[in-house]
């Protein structure tokens, strides 16, 4: 109950500020509005919308922007076909797909039942093998049914690439890139915890494909946007005429609060440089802007060799030169809007469709604007390389975890008589898609699947089979155990133990104590062996320490 007067608190402050700051007023709104009929017509461009200033500015001549282009999809010869009011929107959605039952304004799937069973953790699990997926574990809500697959639907701007990809491709990476498209179609969480080395690129294809498939479905960016809020503004029109005090039609809710719909959080900028041209991959007849600048920030400096990528074959392990080949700075983030023609870099958060960012470039940019609105209707999570996110501060990516899909703290110029009401309740975290990949799993990953995936779809994760290894010969394996009654005692009882009871031992021998190495995953317990360590007089001189910040001998 706080939960629910919490967010009509919110909305309702929300929707004050918006009225204060509304600048055009219902009767200049209705000056704007098209006739019932016209004749041919190719174009209509509305005023520009405001900059947002994110992210900085552009460096590159603009492309001519397509996206406030008004065109009929049935267009021939020059000849423009005008529905009337509300048909072209039933002609859409008179077959009802995944997506409307997943995202339309309704949203089939949500129940008060399923989300009680999501909220007390009750899944139904089942194992299933999903082709080269292999065994996956499948987590349906209690009170829901798993839903029946029907296979990509894939938007006809990216068919011809795709069925170009595909005539290129390996038979098991087309069997294996359509497992994955046909495992995302169902808009559950997928969890791939074992991911391959040979098979990143094909996943990634995948992955992205899946992505802009949904960019173009979603209301706010496809092409045809323009002419359908005229048509639903004519409808909202003749509507109020009726009865001023009733409520506009439903289906024109069709919006959330703020553009951005796909979020990719990722380690580093040479991640994003594949991310950013496997999207591009399958646009190739979109012009690009800023590409020339998303180059050169996410590549190396003109100049510098990458040692890693010139080595001779075998110098370095394969999995350490795929994930820190290229640059490896861990703060960035770009916007990336896509419209009928072109795609376009560093756009602000707020005409942006997705975001490519590090975990730590995000939380910059949210603390120091006090804002993190952008990220209120994010539909789809992606997160690559979470091992490498674990290894960074892994409070970054709860941070951000935490703030997706909150009810925004400004308007942003949203129309809220067209914002989809699962929105307006704060659901769309029960809605949202999150795709988590990573080569194994961890318990902080694996919290975030039990934790922050509440999808009522259902989620996906694959399971992990791994054959036994011989131990080389020599080699002792000891695990540990120390008492501890308190999770709040358990960082100062293990240090206890380590200095007191394992360290000391192990010191006192000179074998033991020979080429010893000494790993420790976390950064906090890291920096309070190191401080011990620095306060042995014997010892401070003859240890070195080796971290992604600072080394010394």
């Amino acid at each position: 109950m706080d939960d629910i007067n919490d967010i009509k608190t919110q909305l309702l402050t929300l929707l004050n500020v918006s009225a204060s700051k509304r600048q055009i007023s219902n009767v200049e709104e209705m000056a704007i509005l098209e006739p019932t009929t016209r004749k041919k017509k190719k174009s209509l461009s509305p005023p520009p919308e405001p900059t947002e200033a994110i992210n900085g500015k552009n460096d590159e001549q603009p492309l001519q922007d397509d996206e406030d282009e008004v065109h009929s999809e049935h267009e021939q010869d020059g000849e423009y076909t005008y529905y009337a009011p509300g048909l072209l929107l039933s002609v859409l959605i008179a077959h009802e797909t995944i997506y409307q039952k997943h995202f339309g304004p309704e949203a089939k799937l949500l129940s008060d039942n399923i989300r009680e069973a999501v909220n007390q953790n009750k899944w139904k699990n089942s194992s299933l093998k999903r082709g080269k997926l292999g065994v996956t574990l499948s987590c349906i809500p209690e009170s829901s049914q798993d839903h029946a697959e029907e296979g990509v639907s894939i938007v006809e701007k990216l068919r011809s690439a795709y069925d170009s990809r595909a005539n290129k491709l390996s038979p098991t990476h087309n069997e294996l890139r359509t497992d994955i498209l046909n495992t995302l179609s169902r808009y559950q969480d997928l969890f791939i915890a074992r991911t391959e080395l040979e098979n990143n690129t094909i996943t990634r294809d995948a992955i992205t494909l899946h992505a802009l498939n949904h960019i173009f479905k979603t209301e706010l960016n496809d092409h045809s946007i323009r002419r359908r809020v005229l048509k639903n503004n004519e409808r909202i029109a003749a509507h109020s005429q009726k009865d001023l005090n009733a409520d506009p039609p439903p289906d024109i809710q069709d919006q959330g609060f703020t553009r951005p719909s796909v979020l990719i959080l990722l380690p580093f900028r040479s991640s994003a440089q594949r991310w950013g041209e496997a999207l591009l991959s399958h646009l190739p007849n979109h012009q690009v802007e800023n590409r020339s600048r998303f180059m050169s920030e996410f590549t190396l400096p003109s100049g510098t060799v990458d040692k890693l990528a010139t080595a001779e074959p075998g110098t370095y392990p394969a999995d350490h030169v795929d994930t820190f080949k290229g640059n490896v700075d861990d703060n960035f983030r770009v916007g990336v809007k896509i419209t009928k023609k072109a795609v376009k870099f560093f756009s602000g958060f707020y005409q942006s469709d997705a975001i490519l960012a590090s975990p730590l470039g995000l939380r910059l940019i949210i603390e120091r604007d006090k804002n993190a609105d952008f990220l209120s209707s994010v539909e789809v999570l992606i997160m690559d390389q979470i091992d490498a996110l674990t290894m960074q501060n892994w409070d970054h990516v709860i941070f951000i975890l935490e703030r997706l899909n909150q009810v925004p703290k400004e308007a942003h110029d949203a129309d809220f008589s067209r914002i989809k009401p699962w929105y307006l309740d704060g659901h769309a975290s029960y809605l949202r898609q999150s795709i988590l990949l990573s080569p194994y799993e961890t318990p902080e990953i694996r919290a975030v699947f039990n934790r922050h995936c509440k999808n009522i779809a259902g989620k996906l994760r694959t399971e992990c089979f791994w054959k036994p290894v011989n131990v080389p010969e020599g080699v002792e394996q000891k695990f540990l155990q120390f008492e501890c009654v308190s999770h709040v005692q358990e960082p100062d009882k293990r240090f206890e133990y380590f200095t007191t009871q394992v360290l000391p031992p192990i010191l006192k021998s000179a074998v033991q104590s020979t080429n010893l190495l000494i790993f420790i995953p976390s950064s906090f317990d890291f920096i309070r062996i190191q401080n011990y360590f620095r306060k042995l007089p014997d010892l401070s001189d003859a240890v070195a320490v080796l971290s992604e910040y600072i080394y010394y001998l």
